[in-house]
C-alpha cells in the first residue's frame, strides 16, 4: 500500500518525459505518459530510499546515487538528471515538493551567513581537495569557471583562453596597472592579466591553502614572482588601492547578507577612475536557496543571486554599471567537458578517494550542467566604476 502511494506521488512529479522505476520488491513501473520528453530508468534497492524520494527528493536522489541505493539504467545518470531538471518546477508546485523544500528554506539564512571563520571552512571543504583531483578535468590555466565558446566545436582549452581574453579586454588594462584578484583560485587569471601589458602587478587573494601554494609555485616556476603576489586573505581584510579589481566565481560564496560588505569593500579598494569586473553564476527570476544536496556535499554556504539583487546591490552603493553580459549555454558546455574528462579518469579519482566520491562528483557535475540547460542558471559579468 505504501509503495503504491509513493509511486502515485512520484507519478505526479513527471509532467514531461517518462521514469521507469524498479522497486525493492522487483516491480517495474513506468511513470509519465509524455514520450516527447527525456526518459530515464532507476532501480531502488530498499523501501526507505523509495520513501525518501518523496519526502526529501532534493537530498535523496543524490545521496542514494552516491551510496549505490539507487542505480540507473538506460541513459545513465545524465538521462535521470535531464528528467529531474525538466520536471523540477512541477515538483516545487506539488504539495510534497513544498513540504520537502520548507526545512531548507528555514535553515538557509544560517547557511548563508558566511562569517570569516565559516567562509574559510566552506572554501576548504571544496577547494582544498587534492590538486591531483582538479588535474583530472581542468585546463592548463586551471580555470574553475565557465569558458567562452565561440562555437560548439571549441575545445575546453580554447574556450578558457577566450574567457581570459574577454575579461582582460573588459578591464582595459594599461601598462603599469595594479590589479586585485579577489578569489584568485590557482592563479591562472592573475597570470593571464600580468601577461597582457607591461609591468602589470597582480595581487591574488584566496582562502584556500592548496590554491595559494599552487599559485605561488606557478609564479616562481614561470619567473613571474615579481609581478604576481598571492596571499591567504579574506576580502574583508584587504587594504590598499588598485587600478583594476576582478572577481571570478567568488560572489557565489559571499551570501546575500554580505553583498553590501562585498561591494563596499571593492569600492574602497578601487582607485579613482578604476574598473571592477564581477563574474558570477546567477539565476533568472527570484533567487532561492541552493539545492540542499549541493550545499551539504559540494559547496557549503553557496548562494546564487538574481540579476535584480546584483543591480540593486551595486546601484544602491553608488556604483555605475558600465556593462552587464548574460551568458547562458557556456557553463553547460564547460561542465560537460569537465564531466567527460573527470569520468575518463575515474580510476585515478577512485584511487585518490573512493567509488562513492566518484559518484558524488559525477552527480555534482551532471546536475550543475542540467541546471544551466533546463533550469534558470546563467552566468553574469558586471563591469563597474564607482561614482
Amino acid at each position: 500500500m505504501l509503495e503504491r502511494f509513493i509511486l502515485t506521488v512520484l507519478r505526479q512529479f513527471i509532467q514531461s518525459g517518462q521514469l521507469t522505476i524498479t522497486t525493492p520488491g522487483g516491480v517495474r513501473t513506468r511513470l509519465g505518459s509524455d514520450v516527447s520528453g527525456p526518459e530515464a530508468e532507476i532501480t531502488i534497492r530498499d523501501k526507505a530510499t523509495l520513501r525518501r524520494l518523496v519526502t526529501r527528493p532534493d537530498l535523496e536522489f543524490g545521496e542514494a546515487y552516491m551510496d549505490g541505493r539507487l542505480t540507473v539504467g538506460a541513459g545513465g545518470i545524465e538521462a535521470l538528471m535531464d528528467l529531474m531538471m525538466t520536471n523540477s518546477d512541477a515538483w516545487r508546485r506539488h504539495w510534497a515538493g513544498r513540504m520537502a523544500l520548507a526545512p531548507g528554506r528555514v535553515l538557509a539564512a544560517f547557511r548563508h551567513l558566511n562569517l570569516p571563520g565559516r567562509a574559510r571552512r566552506n572554501v576548504a571543504h571544496h577547494y582544498d581537495l587534492t590538486d591531483a583531483l582538479f588535474d583530472t578535468f581542468l585546463d592548463p590555466w586551471r580555470q574553475y569557471s565557465c569558458g567562452y565558446f565561440h562555437n560548439g566545436t571549441d575545445p575546453l582549452e580554447t574556450a578558457q583562453i577566450s574567457k581570459l581574453a574577454r575579461i582582460a579586454a573588459k578591464l582595459n588594462l594599461q601598462d603599469g596597472h595594479s590589479v586585485l584578484d579577489i578569489g584568485c583560485g590557482w592563479g591562472g587569471l592573475a597570470k593571464a592579466l600580468a601577461l597582457c601589458r607591461e609591468d602589470v602587478m597582480v595581487l591574488g587573494i584566496t582562502l584556500s591553502e592548496r590554491q595559494l601554494a599552487h599559485a605561488r609555485r606557478m609564479a616562481a616556476e614561470t619567473g613571474m614572482a615579481e609581478l604576481l603576489d598571492f596571499q591567504l586573505r579574506d576580502y574583508r581584510h584587504q587594504s590598499g588601492s588598485f587600478d583594476r579589481i576582478v572577481s571570478v566565481g567568488m560572489l557565489e560564496h559571499v551570501g546575500p547578507r554580505n553583498y553590501a560588505t562585498y561591494f563596499d569593500r571593492i569600492a574602497a579598494l578601487l582607485a579613482p577612475g578604476g574598473v571592477a569586473l564581477v563574474h558570477t553564476i546567477a539565476v533568472h527570476r527570484r533567487a532561492a536557496p541552493v539545492n540542499r544536496w549541493l550545499t551539504r556535499y559540494i559547496f557549503p554556504g553557496g548562494y546564487l543571486p538574481s540579476i535584480e539583487q546584483l543591480v540593486h546591490a551595486t546601484e544602491s552603493r553608488g556604483w555605475k554599471l558600465l556593462d552587464l553580459e548574460v551568458m547562458r549555454e557556456h557553463y553547460a558546455s564547460t561542465l560537460r567537458h569537465w564531466r567527460h574528462r573527470f569520468l575518463a579518469n575515474r580510476d585515478r579519482v577512485e584511487a585518490l578517494y573512493d567509488a562513492r566520491f566518484v559518484r558524488m562528483w559525477e552527480f555534482y557535475l551532471v546536475g550543475c550542467e542540467y541546471f544551466f540547460r533546463r533550469q534558470h542558471g546563467m552566468v553574469v559579468q558586471l563591469s563597474l566604476i564607482h561614482i
